[in-house]
């Protein structure tokens, strides 16, 4: 089982340093669609109502179809005006909602921990195609803004935050966190993950290019601080947030399609909250 893990990390990692790479950015925009329509198939099979249904995989295809359609035109010198006035709608009023909804909704569900009835399928659905969309829309635009490190630097704030809160849990956790939806996870574990990720969003602030510098071009220190400290414990809502979805589907991964791994969704749960929130705060949108 450790074999197969570490030799789909080394491809993944293979993957996206070589779209990250190329010198096109087609094969990083193709990337993120196929991984958003995983992610978004993989979701719906958690939350929509009734089993086996052929919907999931329905919405997850016209949903990529539409993305790819929306990135040929913001990739083309000259977009058509609906395109531009797309992106301008994402950015002032999805982008915004979805963020609403992880820090409310999401965070508030997490915390309740009902995590034994598959309940508001309908409403997880639609919350599930716009957080897709939204992150799609974030990664996109953050790419094409600011380059490769920048969005390695935001994926590392995601990383040190995972595998700190893994270690400080396993060697002082005692307190848990979310008992009902993930008890493995402690407020130990968490304030491990949350400080890793502070440290390094400070630290790579001094490097031009990366998420830190870019933040700290429009926020004073401390704010930058502040901001990282909430992205990260966004990410380990976001983490959270699926194992309730997987609970209440009573599924251990999102599905199979990553050996060792579990899921697409498995992967970017973390990300999910935090993409359209740094775009915010980066004022790409503005």
């Amino acid at each position: 089982m450790l074999k197969q893990r570490v030799i789909t990390a080394v491809v993944l990692l293979a993957v996206l340093l070589g779209t990250l790479l190329a010198p096109s950015s087609w094969p990083l925009v193709l990337l993120f669609t196929l991984a958003a329509a995983c992610a978004l198939w993989e979701w719906l099979r958690l939350t929509w109502p009734g089993k086996d249904s052929p919907f999931p995989m329905m919405l997850a295809v016209v949903t990529a179809a539409g993305l790819l359609v929306l990135a040929r035109q913001w990739l083309s010198p000259d977009p058509q005006l609906w395109a531009v006035n797309l992106q301008s709608v994402l950015n002032r009023w999805l982008l915004p909602l979805v963020a609403l909804l992880w820090i409310i909704v999401a965070t508030g569900m997490v915390f309740r921990g009902q995590a034994t009835e598959r309940t508001r399928g309908i409403w997880l659905s639609l919350f599930g195609i716009v957080a897709v969309i939204a992150v799609w829309a974030a990664l996109v635009q953050l790419f094409l803004q600011y380059g490769a490190w920048f969005l390695v630097s935001l994926l590392a704030l995601i990383w040190f935050a995972d595998i700190a809160a893994y270690f400080t849990g396993k060697a002082l956790g005692k307190h848990k966190l979310a008992p009902k939806v993930s008890p493995g996870k402690t407020w130990e574990g968490a304030a491990g993950g949350v400080i890793a990720a502070a440290i390094w969003v400070m630290a790579s602030a001094y490097w031009p290019g990366s998420f830190g510098a870019v933040l700290s071009q429009s926020w004073p220190t401390w704010a930058v601080l502040v901001l990282a400290i909430f992205l990260a414990a966004l990410s380990i809502v976001g983490d959270l947030f699926e194992s309730l979805l997987k609970r209440r589907a009573q599924v251990k991964d999102s599905s199979q399609l990553l050996p060792g791994h579990g899921g697409v969704y498995d992967r970017i749960d973390a990300l999910l909250p935090v993409a359209p929130i740094a775009l915010l705060l980066t004022g790409v949108w503005l």
